[in-house]
């Protein structure tokens, strides 16, 4: 894959990091990738997403314990949550816009994020084991918005091993 373009080369580069360093993000590299979660695919362009920022000791350890005590969330210098506005998306799509439409988008949105991310030089993880409660309440998110992701974001400290992947034959139906 040497030949083949940046962008690419960035999505086979990308990896789940759980061990980080401390170093805050630079506020504009903040930015940008929060600049690029915003540009992701939604339908209708609805972008039924919050995004929240949390870099304080006592909401990331929260965020920790409504993960079942995944405790490098904590770690990483900042944490990004995302949510799903059902609502938003049910006021163009009726029922599917609320239990789907507005999932896919967020999961563009992440997706965004771990591969600008990767571009940057940070290390990131899509954490989606959580109780969804006790994520919302250590946000004090209002009810509409549900947590549907959490992203570690920093330095990595150092890398796990690469996955391999399922063989072609096994996933792809022609």
């Amino acid at each position: 894959m040497n030949n083949a373009p940046e962008t690419i080369q960035i999505i086979f580069q990308r990896q789940s990091c759980r061990y980080f360093l401390s170093d805050e993000l630079p506020e504009e590299h903040l930015k940008l990738l929060l600049e690029c979660m915003r540009w992701a695919p939604s339908a209708g362009n609805m972008q039924p997403w919050r995004f929240y920022v949390v870099r304080d000791d006592e909401r990331k350890q929260a965020l920790v314990a409504s993960a079942y005590g995944q405790r490098f969330i904590a770690d990483a210098p900042v944490v990004i949550v995302v949510c799903a506005v059902a609502d938003e998306s049910a006021a163009s799509y009726g029922p599917r816009g609320a239990t789907l439409y507005c999932l896919q988008d967020t999961a563009a949105a992440v997706q965004n994020l771990l591969l600008a991310a990767t571009a940057l030089g940070y290390g990131t993880c899509w954490i989606g084991a959580f109780d969804e409660h006790a994520a919302a309440e250590a946000l004090k998110l209002p009810q509409r918005e549900r947590p549907v992701a959490m992203i570690p974001v920093g330095k990595p400290r150092r890398m796990g091993s690469r996955t391999n992947r399922r063989p072609r034959s096994e996933i792809m139906v022609e």
